[in-house]
């Protein structure tokens, strides 16, 4: 059954947060993760959302999210992540 990661990104450092963003796509083949949304904040309907942006990575399961998380290649890259944005990374199954 398909699982979601849900990040929610407010952006510190633009440039550092560029060169992350540049660099998760190529640690994600090996997981079957795949980018299905990333977008900023158009309007709030509801509610306080306390971050500016969002991205929903799909993968084929718990599994792979885990291991991905990780991974060598993932796990070099959550330095720059941090000192780049403040980020709530939680994952989701999927209903259907």
């Amino acid at each position: 059954m398909p699982a979601y990661l849900i990040g929610h990104v407010n952006v510190r450092d633009a440039q550092r947060w560029a060169q992350y963003r540049s660099s998760v796509p190529a640690t994600l083949a090996g997981w079957g993760g795949a980018l299905v949304f990333r977008g900023r904040l158009a309007q709030t309907l509801s509610g306080e959302p306390p971050y500016a942006e969002t991205v929903v990575l799909r993968f084929p399961d718990l599994a792979s999210i885990d291991a991905w998380h990780r991974s060598a290649e993932y796990q070099a890259l959550i330095p720059l992540r941090q000192a780049a944005a403040d980020v709530q990374l939680a994952s989701y199954e999927s209903d259907d």
